[in-house]
């Protein structure tokens, strides 16, 4: 049985609707996909624990027997070359 001329181009624009809406179906999927909000949470989240700083430590009579830094000399040799990106 042949198929003829006209048989043909009614399968041929068939073919072509059926390929438009496959690209139009995925087309609509991947814009669903990509514009998607996530969905929220069904629980709240707990506070972060309050932390307390005690400062009266500071205050301890054994901090300030303590001598925390020494005198910084100041610097009294040859500073390098005046431009240090330069090639010897």
């Amino acid at each position: 049985m042949a198929v003829t001329f006209i048989e043909s181009r009614k399968r041929q624009k068939y073919l072509i609707f059926i390929l438009v809406v496959v690209i139009f179906g995925i087309a609509f999927l991947i814009w669903n996909y990509f514009s998607a909000k996530p969905k929220l949470p069904f629980f709240k989240p707990l506070p972060p624990p309050e932390i307390k700083i005690n400062f009266e430590i500071l205050k301890s009579p054994t901090l300030d027997e303590l001598q925390l830094f020494e005198e910084i000399l100041p610097f009294e040799e040859e500073i390098g070359r005046e431009n240090p990106f330069t090639p010897y």
